[in-house]
């Protein structure tokens, strides 16, 4: 009887010794997906990220835009404050999340703007 409980023992921590290295493998290819993302977006783009406390993929859903467009981000941000003021019932909370995302995307926009500044700029000798 013994010996049936330690081989049940034995089975049970090798499979969840299997399931741990594979959880581990999956963490580090999502890490180092997330940190060739962040290179990609440029350190001005993750700096921004950081102070927001948003990435720009997440400001981008809650204000419903899919490109870059300041018209687009006014728009929808003047409708999702006006519907969550606290005085018609809405929250404040989500209030806030709207304001941070616009300020969000306008930081991106601005490094946008600059980084084209750059580009078109002649290289000086």
């Amino acid at each position: 009887m013994a010996k049936y409980l330690a081989q049940i023992i034995v089975m049970g921590v090798q499979v969840m010794g299997r399931a741990f290295a594979r959880a581990l493998q999956q963490e580090f290819a999502a890490s180092r997906a997330a940190a060739d993302a962040r290179g990609r977006a440029g350190h001005q783009s993750a700096a921004a990220s950081n102070l927001s406390g948003l990435s720009l993929q997440e400001a981008q859903q809650i204000l419903n835009v899919s490109k870059l467009s300041p018209e687009e981000i006014q728009k929808n941000y003047e409708h999702l404050f006006k519907v969550n003021d606290k005085s018609v019932g809405g929250s404040f909370y989500l209030q806030s999340k709207v304001v941070r995302a616009k300020e969000r995307l306008e930081e991106e926009l601005r490094i946008q703007a600059q980084e084209d500044r750059e580009r078109e700029q002649p290289p000086k000798m």
